[in-house]
């Protein structure tokens, strides 16, 4: 879709926000803590705002949309009064015992914030609860029991995970003081004013009791989450400085990143291409981005008809975040694997996941404007069409969002439409992920680097993650229900050695809690503790020690090339900078290129095998089923000869067909390796991949293609194509074209499609190479298409980030720039046309010319 002026503030806010919050810091600065008429009326705005984004508000819980929400509430609440009614020793709330465990207690605060929540939800059922003084004080008097003796003695607080202590607890207790501050002042005048101290008191990682921006932890979506704590608590303290600050603060989330030009030091945060890095260096727009978005539409909304904030530039911002960012990673209502971290071996899904991100564009589409609005609306319209799972808006947190949404649904002025067109290739090079979009299938591939993470542990949640972010792919089939192809059962069933698309050594890992008996590797005296930097580098989020990670995007079409390498704890460990009891595990080796096309993405894999000699498997493919699905596994050798079922062989192509389901996926082997060909009934506990998962054992049927190198083996080459939806005769076609490998070697990658006029290479080494009518000069990606009037488009992309220019000689008759982006200069060459590109800071964008 066409980004308007709003949008495209995404791509350059950093001065226009900053614009807006230096106002904010002279207005805290300049008002310490008086409070003018202005002031005092922000505050009563903001309390209502903030009763009404959770509760309600008559006119939205008057509506018949509204009334499962409300009833929902009310349940909850009751359900936790009769917990508390039921409570024991050391408890308040029945079951949850308190003393030694922090999750407990930040359950005890979300509890008492459901009960204190149904006495707020205003309208015209009837509830006993609603505006209940006697269950008011009930929540209020469980406040100060847990002040008095699990949260208020700070020598005593802060075990466990510092989340919960500087940002968990403290996100119930905000909400609560808003929603009961009348009552607050009448029973207990003093528990606010105690409570926000203490709160202050356990932003240890802050500075002075506020935000530090300059510290690790408050970046990203936990910045959004302090900051958003702190407008609540200023409002209920009328302490107008503490909110300015908080908005302030809460804007500089807003900037897009800029590595060259980091503030703070903070690499968390959307970057131009669309990449969100939390942890520093762990793709996370699934989870934390998600996160963020809801805050900051929070935030948007609870500063409406407020004077902290003019204009409509946050909206511009955040729409930008759902075009550029979100959207490429949701297909039909499911959000990516390869975005999630951890979050990747929890039970909830990848519909669930997008419903939270729809809900924030239904509330941003009150305040975007013509057509922008309609786009978010029609956007909201389309996942709902094609989801596989109904969405169920009383998951969304706001009865106001509930009866906003069921407005969308019937407004004509919006038609359904994806901010997606049909054909995308999104090349997120700043978190090396690369997403590729057809009508009727999405691919997603996981890439690491010296920038980002192979991976995200922590907290015993996804234990077996080590291949994640070593080409592991996703490809997800359109019309299909993802929570059977992939999830949580994914990465419970298929080995973690054997994710599609890796190439892993044939070994035995341990976890982590395996390893060292806990949920982290304990050495206070060399640095290691549960949130350390040490912990995250080598424990929780390793990033890889290659530079090579990246590609080319020409239009809807991609190039992306990684070197697979081992982490950086490996290679410490062989510094010998880690402590003896340590342990770290060493990677199998391989050069790999992704081409992706439109019926076809083409592998190329060379170099690939094991330094140390152990067994290595490249598995092409992983596929789940459910136990009683009809698979069909159907292919041809080589020789010409029917192949069919499992075994190893020397195959031409395999049709993987699930009747069942009615989805197909083809494999064309473009070289003679033999593949192995597998269907094995798995079954396994959920709580394999996750600590807190219950232990359901859960039952597939898993699909592997594979190669298999035996120990001590030579390395080798190998070139497939993956053909999504595809038919027996489709594949039998690929012997006559139209792919063609150019070269396939640990320097050149190279391949051409002589019915789309492509050629695309990823060069790895120094020096010159050639590939098809293209000659470079060192590493580089590089995409060419030519079209059927003579036009030839290319794409350029340095993927290691490092150098400052690239330069490409295009063979044959010589042409001239049609258009070109800025830094990409065109000119004769001995033999053809030189194109020269300055890359320096570019961060793997990718740079294109049209020539003639």
């Amino acid at each position: 879709m066409p980004i308007s002026r709003r949008a495209l503030l995404s791509t350059v806010p950093a001065a226009t926000l900053l614009a807006v919050a230096q106002p904010l810091h002279a207005r805290a600065a300049s008002r310490q803590d008086a409070v003018t008429a202005e002031a005092a009326a922000d505050h009563a705005v903001l309390i209502r705002n903030t009763v009404a984004n959770f509760a309600g508000t008559a006119d939205s819980n008057a509506r018949p949309e509204a009334v499962p929400k409300l009833a929902a509430i009310d349940a909850t609440a009751r359900a936790r009064l009769t917990a508390m009614d039921n409570a024991g020793e050391g408890e308040l709330f029945q079951g949850v015992t308190l003393g030694t465990s922090d999750p407990n207690l930040a359950t005890s605060f979300q509890y008492l914030y459901e009960v204190a929540l149904a006495t707020r939800t205003p309208g015209d059922t009837a509830s006993e609860l609603r505006d209940n003084a006697t269950v008011q004080r009930r929540v209020v008097d469980g406040l100060v029991r847990l002040h008095d003796h699990y949260y208020g003695d700070l020598s005593k607080g802060y075990y466990g995970n510092w989340f919960t202590w500087e940002i968990g607890i403290s996100s119930q207790v905000s909400k609560i003081l808003v929603l009961l501050k009348d009552e607050l002042a009448e029973y207990r005048p003093d528990l606010a004013a105690t409570y926000i101290a203490s709160m202050d008191a356990y932003l240890r990682n802050g500075k002075a009791g506020d935000v530090n921006l300059d510290s690790r932890f408050h970046t990203g979506a936990n910045l959004a989450d302090i900051t958003t704590n702190r407008i609540l608590q200023g409002a209920v303290l009328a302490d107008d400085t503490r909110i300015s600050k908080a908005v302030a603060d809460q804007l500089t989330v807003l900037a897009t990143v800029d590595p060259y030009h980091l503030r703070h030091g903070v690499t968390d945060g959307f970057y131009d291409d669309g990449s969100f890095i939390q942890h520093a260096s762990v793709a996370y727009t699934g989870s934390y981005g998600k996160g963020l978005l809801t805050r900051v539409v929070q935030t948007i909304k609870t500063l409406e008809g407020t004077s902290y904030v003019q204009g409509d530039d946050l909206v511009g911002v955040v729409q930008g975040w759902i075009v550029n960012g979100f959207a490429p990673l949701v297909f039909e209502g499911w959000m990516m694997e390869i975005v999630k971290g951890r979050g990747v071996s929890r039970t909830s899904t990848g519909y669930a996941d997008v419903a939270e991100v729809v809900e924030a564009v239904v509330d941003l589409s009150r305040y975007a404007r013509g057509s922008d609005a309609t786009a978010l609306k029609g956007y909201v319209k389309s996942v709902r069409q094609t989801s596989r799972a109904a969405l169920d808006p009383t998951r969304f947190v706001s009865p106001v969002s509930i009866v906003h949404y069921a407005d969308i649904l019937t407004d004509s002025s919006a038609p359904a439409k994806d901010l997606n067109p049909a054909e995308r290739n999104v090349a997120f090079n700043a978190m090396d992920k690369t997403v590729h979009r057809r009508p009727c299938y999405a691919f997603a591939l996981a890439r690491s680097s010296t920038r980002i993470s192979k991976y995200e542990y922590m907290s015993g949640e996804n234990l077996m993650p080590w291949f994640q972010g070593d080409g592991a792919h996703y490809l997800y089939l359109s019309g299909e229900d993802q929570t059977q192809a992939f999830g949580v059962d994914y990465f419970t069933t298929v080995s973690p050695y054997r994710l599609a698309g890796v190439t892993a050594p044939v070994e035995t890992r341990r976890t982590v809690p395996e390893l060292y008996g806990t949920a982290w590797y304990d050495n206070p005296e060399r640095g290691f503790t549960s949130s350390s930097e040490s912990q995250n580098t080598y424990v929780y989020f390793p990033r890889g020690t290659n530079t090579f990670s990246g590609g080319a995007g020409l239009g809807a079409y991609g190039a992306v090339g990684l070197v697979q390498a081992d982490d950086v704890a490996y290679a410490a460990k062989q510094a010998g900078t880690l402590p003896e009891d340590f342990v770290v595990y060493r990677n199998a080796e391989a050069t790999k290129s992704w081409f992706m096309l439109d019926d076809e993405i083409v592998v190329l894999a060379a170099g690939v095998g094991d330094s140390a000699g152990r067994a290595v498997t490249t598995t092409i493919e992983s596929r789940i089923a459910d136990p009683s699905d009809a698979i069909a596994l159907t292919g041809e050798l080589h020789s010409g000869a029917a192949w069919s079922g499992t075994g190893t062989a020397p195959l031409a192509w395999l049709l993987h067909r699930n009747a069942t389901r009615s989805t197909s996926v083809g494999y064309v082997l473009l070289d003679h390796q033999r593949a192995t060909v597998a269907l094995d009934t798995v079954t396994r506990s959920r709580r394999v991949i996750r600590a807190a998962n219950p232990d359901t054992m859960v039952a597939k049927k898993v699909f592997s293609l594979s190669v298999e190198q035996p120990a001590a083996a030579p390395r080798t080459s190998m070139a497939y194509a993956l053909v999504p939806n595809a038919t027996a005769r489709q594949l039998k076609a690929y012997a006559h074209g139209p792919v063609s490998i150019l070269v396939n070697t640990t320097r050149v990658q190279a391949v051409t499609h002589t019915g789309l006029g492509i050629v695309a290479v990823n060069v790895f080494a120094p020096g010159r190479h050639r590939a098809g009518r293209l000659s470079l000069e060192g590493p580089a990606s590089v995409i060419l298409r030519e079209a059927h009037d003579g036009t030839v488009s290319i794409a350029v992309c340095d993927p290691t980030m490092k150098r400052d220019r690239v330069s490409i000689v295009v063979h044959g008759r010589t042409m001239r720039a049609l258009s070109a982006d800025d830094g990409v200069r065109v000119s004769r060459a001995p033999g053809g046309t030189r194109i020269h590109v300055t890359t320096h800071h570019a961060h793997g964008r990718s740079f294109t010319a049209t020539l003639r």
